[in-house]
């Protein structure tokens, strides 16, 4: 099965809808990447995505990846450099921990939403909207191993 059809096109509104909400909160800017395979190291993999993807690039360095392959049951979770400046080494492993449990029900959409309105909420505290703030990221998901 290719990656872009693991989701059905109600589903990936959904997960959209969740990203928008998730920066209506903070000037972070999250992204979702789902592939079959991964197989490297899935840390590894989500970094050479974040970079591929150009979340990088943010003025505030706040992107923020999710991170799934499919066939290979890996998922991570990745923030840039400005957020892990400045929270707590554990930060996303509460989020990650909800994310998960969706997941072995089966609930991938709304594993993925759930973590993603989480993570809007956590960023806020160091990363609030402001009424300036730009969309600098694309909040579709991408897809990779076509």
């Amino acid at each position: 099965m290719k990656p872009d059809n693991f989701f059905t096109p109600e589903q990936k509104t959904q997960i959209i809808e969740a990203i928008k909400k998730a920066e209506a909160d903070t000037s972070g800017e999250v992204r979702v990447h789902i592939e079959n395979n991964c197989e490297e190291d899935v840390l590894d993999r989500a970094a050479y995505l974040f970079r591929k993807l150009n979340m990088h690039k943010t003025k505030a360095r706040n992107g923020v990846l999710f991170y799934l392959s499919v066939v290979d049951h890996k998922f991570a979770i990745l923030g840039d450099a400005g957020i892990n400046a400045v929270v707590p080494s554990n930060f996303w492993d509460e989020i990650k921990e909800v994310v998960i449990q969706n997941f072995q029900k089966g609930l991938f959409t709304e594993g993925l939403s759930e973590g993603i309105l989480l993570s809007g909420k956590a960023l806020k505290q160091y990363f609030p909207y402001s009424s300036d703030d730009v969309n600098e990221l694309s909040n579709d998901i991408s897809f990779g191993n076509k």
